[in-house]
């Protein structure tokens, strides 16, 4: 088996044995407030998953040993490979990570030169993007699965090292499948179905003790300004408000029509005075005289003074 699939088929099954546990933890830190995706709730997380990332690589390698290779495991196999893997990735996956940004700069760089190409700028806006995605991502995906593919040669051949000192299993693949049947589930079954029971009980007990006295809190990121809180809504209180209010509203109406009534009145009394006025006007008229209204007609000479 070559060493790319033999890491492969040792540290694919040990991540993803480990992956629910670790998201128990994380979940936990979640409720305590702390993120595990920051300082200094990244740093537990790792230190949390030392005994997981053990326990997930034992199982994996020892199950690879049997069915694979038809080897014996040797002891300790998950500690083993878990320190030496730890080595490997405090070395390469910084110069992975310095390699990887580099190309990934220089492709941008490149492609950004290649769109400036005359029959490039006629293109759309859309187009043009697109293809300056594919120009530079092409490049970058190849460069990071050459660097996944490097890592898992390196841990594969720490495996083969391992492989090499462990011993042929010469019984029988019933008996191999048997020893790796014991292996994957203890004798005493009910100890841990019970440990695995109280374990999950306890879990949940803190889940629900760190949450009431840390919920909610956003993060600094996610902090939005404080509006002003609803007033809580009491029906008492609001029936009576409401009943003053009709109450007022129903004597505004009561003074309003009262005020149209009496203007009606004024109104009615000023039109029979003005009635009562025009007959005697007009007897004035009938009563005079025609000789005072000839007297009245006829113009006053001025009078003339001599010298």
């Amino acid at each position: 088996m070559s060493p790319v699939k033999l890491g492969l088929a040792v540290w694919w099954p040990a991540f993803w044995s480990g992956v629910p546990f670790k998201l128990v933890i994380a979940l936990l830190f979640l409720a305590m407030g702390v993120h595990p995706w920051e300082m200094p709730g990244i740093a537990f997380l790792l230190l949390l998953s030392i005994p997981i990332d053990i326990w997930a690589m034992g199982v994996s390698a020892r199950t690879v040993f049997l069915e694979r290779l038809r080897l014996t495991p040797p002891d300790s196999l998950g500690l083993t490979l878990w320190w030496q893997s730890t080595i490997l990735n405090a070395i390469y996956l910084p110069l992975a990570y310095f390699i990887q940004s580099g190309v990934t700069g220089v492709a941008q760089a490149a492609a950004e030169a290649i769109m400036e190409l005359g029959f490039l700028k006629a293109l759309g806006v859309a187009e043009r993007i697109g293809i300056n995605l594919v120009l530079w991502s092409s490049v970058s995906t190849v460069v990071l699965i050459v660097l996944v593919l490097v890592w898992l040669s390196l841990f594969g051949r720490i495996v083969r090292r391992q492989a090499a000192g462990a011993q042929a299993a010469t019984e029988p693949y019933q008996r191999l499948v048997r020893s790796w049947d014991l292996m994957r589930v203890p004798a005493d079954q009910p100890l841990m179905l019970t440990v695995f029971t109280a374990t999950g009980v306890f879990l949940v007990f803190c889940l629900w003790a760190f949450m009431p006295a840390t919920t909610p809190h956003p993060h600094e990121s996610y902090q939005k300004e404080a509006g002003k809180k609803a007033p809580e809504l009491r029906p008492i209180e609001a029936l009576k408000k409401t009943e003053s209010i009709l109450a007022q509203a129903e004597s505004g109406v009561e003074a309003l029509e009262a005020k149209a009534e009496e203007e009606a009145k004024q109104k009615a009394q000023e039109k029979g005075k003005n009635k009562g006025k025009v007959p005697e006007k007009a007897s004035d008229k009938a009563g005079e005289k025609p000789g005072e209204k000839a007297a009245m007609a006829q113009p006053v000479a001025p009078k003339t003074t001599g010298r």
